[in-house]
């Protein structure tokens, strides 16, 4: 089965109680049983709800797994990998990353004596230099988050399997559209699926998919156990937007590729950050691991002054000011003052992300009008 077909129709069957042919929403707290012990398969909703378990099902085929699980938010999920480990435990993480996922590793798990390495992965061999007795779990984002940094991710999980360590892949960036790290190697596939998969920025969701079923088991324990999970009308909302997750991601790659190229021929412009250009660090793995580039574009201006980028940012009309990605309208955001304020900001420059770049998550507009605003908000 393709994957178009795939998206609309895995994990899901008309409801057999009516004919309905979207999944009900199953708004209920718990379930009667007939006698202690003796239920439907479901007892508390904490635990089951049958509209979880039909998206956690679509989630786990779409990406070549065999278990999807569901959490309240991307952050929720990145939680529940984080339970996996114990204190002493070590973890190399990419350095280029979500500032939410830097923000729970270093403010909340460094605290219960669990220590992080951030590097540069995108010679993957390099990771080995980090690799120690104690490193139980290797992070990475591809492309990440705001950098658009490449990673590879077949190289990178020969190397965790070398030394029996675990290869978490946050793919909210890609989506299972254009990229399956479990068919690279990867463990565990990481999605805030409140960005492209829910699709229509109405929802916040997180989810965890893996293959084998030992590691799934743990997780579901965590699931159930400390109770991050997302309630049936989340549910319903990224089931609904899986279904069109494949012709809104083919709209992104091309609107993303002609504002890239649009953005790179501008005379004020003086870096765009988008893997499908030739030139970009890692373009040919990006093209060996990914099916296209994507809707994500970081830039700067050759005014490199934090007062020209907030100009661009408080001018556009289309693109919206805010904070999230992958929605079917257009945004722009400022990462340092906005979705990676929370590291340190002598980190954020060490790494390249500097106080004057410019995030866009391309939608789905018609792109004429999408080149027309950055047009004349940049000038």
């Amino acid at each position: 089965m393709k994957l178009g077909t795939k998206l609309i129709h895995a994990g899901v069957a008309p409801d057999p109680s009516t004919g309905a042919i979207m999944t009900p929403i199953f708004q209920t707290s718990t379930y009667v049983q007939s006698a202690p012990g003796q239920h439907k398969g479901y007892e508390y909703a904490r635990t089951q709800n049958p509209t979880r378990d039909a998206l956690q099902n679509a989630l786990a085929a779409i990406e070549n797994g065999k278990f999807g699980i569901s959490f309240g938010s991307g952050l929720a999920a990145t939680d529940g990998v984080m339970k996996l480990l114990s204190p002493g435990d070590e973890v190399i993480a990419s350095n280029d990353l979500y500032g939410g996922t830097y923000r729970i590793f270093t403010k909340v798990f460094e605290r219960y004596g669990i220590k992080f390495q951030f590097i540069n992965m995108q010679d993957a061999q390099n990771i080995k230099n980090y690799v120690t007795a104690k490193t139980r779990l290797i992070w990475i984002e591809t492309p990440t988050n705001p950098l658009l940094n490449i990673i590879d991710i077949e190289a990178t999980a020969q190397i965790a399997k070398q030394h029996n360590i675990l290869l978490a892949v946050d793919n909210t960036f890609a989506s299972p559209y254009l990229q399956n790290p479990l068919d690279l190697g990867a463990d565990i596939v990481v999605h805030s699926a409140t960005k492209y998969i829910g699709g229509h920025s109405d929802v916040v969701h997180g989810a965890l998919i893996v293959k084998e079923e030992a590691l799934a088991k743990q997780l579901y324990f965590i699931q159930n156990s400390c109770g991050a999970v997302p309630g049936p009308q989340d549910c319903f909302l990224v089931l609904r937007g899986l279904k069109t997750l494949h012709v809104r991601m083919q709209r992104h790659c091309e609107n993303g590729a002609a504002i890239a190229k649009f953005l790179r021929q501008h005379p004020k412009v003086a870096k765009v950050y988008w893997c499908g250009f030739e030139d970009h660090p890692n373009h040919h793995i990006a093209k060996k691991q990914m099916r296209d580039f994507g809707g994500m574009i970081s830039f700067t201006l050759k005014d490199d002054s934090q007062e020209a980028a907030f100009k661009v940012l408080s001018s556009t009309h289309l693109f919206s000011l805010a904070e999230s990605l992958g929605g079917v309208e257009s945004l722009i955001g400022h990462p340092a003052s906005m979705t990676h304020a929370s590291i340190p900001r002598e980190e954020r420059i060490s790494n390249g992300l500097v106080d004057s770049l410019i995030r866009l998550s391309v939608g789905i507009e018609d792109v004429e009008d999408l080149i027309a605003d950055l047009q004349q908000a940049i000038g």
